[in-house]
C-alpha cells in the first residue's frame, strides 16, 4: 500500500476532493456555446481574484509562459527596461527579456529581501529621457518567501511612462492585489499555486496602457499573441486548444473564492504562515525573510550550522512522508522550504513542525521535542474563531 504523503511545497499545491472531481468532468466541444459559457464563467471569476476589470486572457501554459507572453506582447527588441530581482524568479524574468532582444538594467537585491523602492525612486529620476518602457517585478519570489510591495511600486512609478509587468504566479490567490487601484499592467499568474488546480493554465491582465504598447510592439508572436486571444475571447473561444479540465476545475475554484470572499482567503494565509514560523523560531531556526516582507506562500528557513539543507528534506520525506522544497542556486543546500499556500489547513503545519522537530533531533540538533509544535499551537489557539 502506498503511503499518504505530506506535500508541504510552494507548487504545484494539493487539488481539494471537490475540484478533482469537476477536474474529471466529460470534455466539451471547444467550439460550442457550453465552453462559451465555461470560458466566460471563468474570466469573469479571475477579474475577481485580480480585482480589476481589465481584461484577463487565458493561455494554455505555465506561468513561465505567461511571463514570456508578458514580454512580447508589451515590448519590442531594443526597449530599455528596468528589472527588479530578488531571487531565482526575479532572475528568470529579466533572462525572458534580455532573450527577446531587450536591453535589460538589472538590479539585484539580496536573496532574502525585498526591493527597496527607494533605489527604484532612484533609477526612475535618473531615467531624463523616459527611456524605461517597462519596469519587470516578481510580487512574490518563491525561492526566498519574500514578498514585494506592488502598491508601494505603483506609487513610485507615478507618472513615469514606464509599464509594471508583475510576476504574481505564487501570489495571487493567496495575497491581495488590487491591480487597478495600484496602477500594474500586467500581472501573470498560474493555476497551480493560489488558484488550486493541477498546472496547465495562466493567466495574464492587460491594462487600456498596455494594449496601447502592444499596437507598437514589434516582437515576433504568435502562440503567444494576446491580442489575438482577446479576440477569440469576444466569440467565447481561444485561438489555440484549452486545457478543457482545468478550466472545469478553475470554475469549481473560483466559486470557493466567491463563497469565502476575498478577504476570509487572504486572513487564512496569513495565519498559516504565522503559524510556520513561530513554529520554526520556535525550534531556534532562522527564516531567511524578515517578518515584515514575509511570504503568505511559502517560509524558505535556514538550515542549522553543520546541518546539509537536503539531508533534513530527504529524511523529512523518507522517515515521515512530509516532503519540502529545496534552496535554489545560491541558496542550494543551505535553505529549506515549507509551502503553506493552497489546499492546506492548520493541522497540516502541525504535523509538518511535528516532523521537523524529530528530524532536527535525529540529525544531532539540540532541540526539545513539542517545543516548536508548542509554538504553533499557541497561534492557532490565539486565533481559534476568527477564521
Amino acid at each position: 500500500m502506498q503511503e499518504k504523503e505530506t506535500p508541504m511545497l510552494p507548487g504545484s499545491t494539493p487539488v481539494p476532493p471537490r475540484l478533482l472531481r469537476a477536474l474529471s468532468e466529460p470534455l466539451l466541444n471547444q467550439r460550442g456555446s457550453s465552453f462559451k459559457a465555461l470560458i466566460d464563467d471563468v474570466t469573469d471569476g479571475v477579474k475577481y481574484a485580480y480585482q480589476t476589470n481589465n481584461d484577463v486572457l487565458i493561455l494554455p501554459s505555465s506561468g513561465t509562459g505567461g511571463m514570456e507572453a508578458a514580454i512580447v506582447n508589451f515590448l519590442s527588441p531594443g526597449d530599455k527596461v528596468l528589472a527588479l530581482s530578488i531571487g531565482a524568479f526575479g532572475d528568470r524574468f529579466a533572462t525572458i527579456a534580455q532573450t527577446h532582444g531587450c536591453i535589460v538594467d538589472k538590479v539585484d537585491f539580496p536573496w532574502g529581501a525585498a526591493v527597496d523602492l527607494q533605489v527604484v525612486r532612484e533609477r526612475l529620476a535618473a531615467d531624463v529621457h523616459k527611456e524605461y518602457k517597462a519596469i519587470l517585478v516578481t510580487h512574490n519570489e518563491t525561492a526566498t518567501g519574500v514578498c514585494n510591495d506592488l502598491q508601494g511600486l505603483g506609487q513610485v512609478r507615478g507618472d513615469h511612462p514606464a509599464l509594471i509587468l508583475v510576476d504574481s504566479v505564487s501570489a495571487l490567490g493567496v495575497m491581495e492585489v488590487k491591480t487597478d487601484e495600484w496602477g500594474l499592467d500586467v500581472i501573470v499568474t498560474a493555476a497551480q499555486k493560489g488558484f488550486l488546480i493541477p498546472p496547465g493554465v495562466c493567466f495574464v491582465s492587460v491594462s487600456p496602457r498596455a494594449w496601447a504598447a502592444y499596437e507598437r510592439s514589434t516582437s515576433p508572436k504568435f502562440y503567444w499573441d494576446l491580442g489575438s486571444a482577446k479576440k477569440f475571447l469576444e466569440k467565447g473561444q481561444t485561438p489555440v486548444t484549452p486545457a478543457i479540465p482545468q478550466l472545469a476545475g478553475l470554475r469549481e475554484a473560483l466559486k470557493l473564492f466567491q463563497e469565502k470572499g476575498l478577504d476570509h482567503i487572504f486572513a487564512k494565509q496569513i495565519y498559516l504562515r504565522d503559524i510556520t514560523r513561530a513554529g520554526v523560531k520556535a525550534l531556534g531556526l532562522k527564516p531567511l525573510a524578515d517578518d515584515a516582507v514575509a511570504s503568505a506562500a511559502v517560509t524558505a528557513v535556514w538550515a542549522p550550522a553543520g546541518i546539509e539543507a537536503r539531508a533534513i528534506n530527504r529524511k523529512m520525506r523518507e522517515d515521515y512522508n512530509v516532503v519540502l522544497a529545496g534552496g535554489q542556486k545560491k541558496l542550494e543546500n543551505k535553505i529549506f522550504r515549507i509551502g503553506h499556500l493552497g489546499y492546506v489547513q492548520h493541522l497540516d503545519i502541525l504535523a509538518t513542525i511535528g516532523a521537523l522537530e524529530m528530524t532536527l533531533k535525529e540529525l544531532g540538533v539540540p532541540i526539545e521535542l513539542g517545543s516548536g509544535v508548542k509554538a504553533a499551537q499557541n497561534v492557532i489557539m490565539s486565533r481559534k474563531g476568527l477564521l
